[in-house]
């Protein structure tokens, strides 16, 4: 009788993968564009959470900003005249448009340390949150491999873009097309996205494992 209650506890219990709640022995939710993008709650770089859903409820639309301050092709797009990740964030500020930046590197790995993403925060005048994913559970349950690797979300919770920033797969500097900026402005504009993919290129993540 005790075997089987423990046997019906434990196929009732619920873990926590990136946040996002999942019956135990249940494969983690994973992202895919059309379909309602995985839920997740990360602290950031002052410990506060953020929520995928909260925002969501709040009619925002979410951008994804996988980061990696060392990658030249995150470089790229600090460094450059356009700076093209503030840049968005300014013209977005009085919209309902939330960017979140998320560090999936392992702790141990000089990227993933507090101390190193802080001064990049400083010396890139990031204004917005960057959130850690210290084990890389939602970065993996997003599939993202590259930084920057980019999503937005709408404020039902859908997955409307993946992929690259820009069409400049270079370190040079930014494209002349950004798939993040066309997929946020016709979702604000209550139209399909017309690119809803492309292929991410960057820096590999550095995962723990």
């Amino acid at each position: 009788m005790f075997g089987s209650m423990k046997r019906a506890l434990f196929a009732t219990a619920a873990i926590a993968v990136g946040g996002a709640m999942i019956a135990a022995g249940a494969a983690a939710p994973q992202a895919e564009v059309g379909k309602p993008a995985p839920d997740f709650t990360l602290v950031d770089m002052d410990g506060k959470e953020h929520s995928l859903s909260s925002y969501t409820a709040q009619g925002k639309i979410v951008v994804l900003e996988w980061f990696n301050y060392e990658c030249p092709f995150v470089k790229k797009h600090y460094n450059s005249e356009k700076d093209t990740m503030n840049a968005l964030v300014k013209a977005w500020e009085a919209q309902p448009v939330v960017w979140l930046r998320v560090n999936s590197a392992d702790p141990k790995n000089p990227v993933g340390k507090a101390e190193n993403v802080r001064e990049a925060i400083k010396e890139w005048n990031i204004t917005t949150p960057v959130l850690v994913d210290a084990d890389g559970k939602v970065g993996k349950m997003y599939g993202a491999k590259r930084t920057p690797e980019m999503y937005v979300i709408n404020a039902d919770g859908v997955l409307v873009y993946h992929g690259a920033i820009d069409n400049d797969r270079t370190a040079r500097g930014p494209g002349d097309v950004n798939y993040v900026e066309q997929a946020v402005n016709a979702t604000l504009a209550g139209e399909p996205v017309t690119t809803p993919t492309t292929q991410a290129y960057g820096c590999s993540i550095k995962y723990a494992n």
